[in-house]
């Protein structure tokens, strides 16, 4: 379980090219369309979620120091790894592999697909008006990735009349709510400035130096 918690990004990665591998010669082919896209959603986030904690990483800082203004325990408050840990695999997973089952629910289809697309209004939108950054870790997937996979889930299901207007309003307040669950919940509940895991450097400043100076420097000021 400790390796698992210190290296989740990176599993989830691994996990990402068995996917791959796995729709490339058998999902595609067997599974029924919207299962298909909803596995490309999780892919979708396990690149998401090594961006943001592996390459180039450095949200757990970002977020801690920048987003929180928090200068004395931000190795730790208020994200902390096994906060990380919980929220990025149990409960995430579970949002993204739980409705792969169930591709006749359209409602859930739309939550499960379009759920990444609200990391663009986090990651492009509301992050970088308050740290005064364009680019924070995360950002690039939510971009490129997950906001063309959920127009394509919209445009896939509205243009073969396979939803009904409210099964679309009940699929983004299912994002949306799901997303609040999955993240904001386990923040709100697990946050503990006294907790015992710790990000070590590495993970806190991650692998940009302008980035990574600009937190260093804020600290030096307090």
């Amino acid at each position: 379980m400790k390796y698992w918690r210190e290296h989740w990004w990176w599993i989830g990665g691994i996990i990402f090219v068995a996917l791959a591998f796995f729709m490339g010669f058998y999902g595609v082919d067997h599974l029924e369309h919207m299962q298909t896209i909803m596995v490309f959603a999780w892919m979708a986030m396990l690149v998401h979620q090594v961006e943001e904690y592996g390459w180039p990483g450095g949200f757990a800082g970002y977020a801690n120091i920048l987003l929180m203004g928090e200068k004395k325990d931000y190795n730790h408050y208020p994200f902390n790894p096994q906060l990380c840990f919980f929220d990025n695999v149990f409960t995430c997973y579970a949002f993204y592999i739980i409705p792969i089952f169930f591709p006749h629910v359209m409602w859930l289809v739309i939550a499960q697909a379009c759920s990444g697309s609200l990391q663009v209004l986090a990651h492009c939108i509301m992050q970088p008006i308050r740290t005064k950054r364009l680019y924070n870790p995360g950002g690039a997937v939510s971009l490129f990735i997950q906001l063309p996979l959920a127009i394509y889930t919209m445009w896939y299901l509205t243009s073969n009349n396979m939803v009904t207007t409210m099964d679309i309003v009940f699929g983004w307040i299912g994002a949306a709510a799901g997303l609040a669950l999955v993240f904001g919940v386990p923040v709100v509940t697990m946050k503990n400035r006294n907790t015992k895991y710790h990000f070590p450097e590495n993970e806190i400043f991650g692998t940009i130096p302008s980035a990574a100076k600009q937190m260093k420097d804020i600290l030096s000021a307090r």
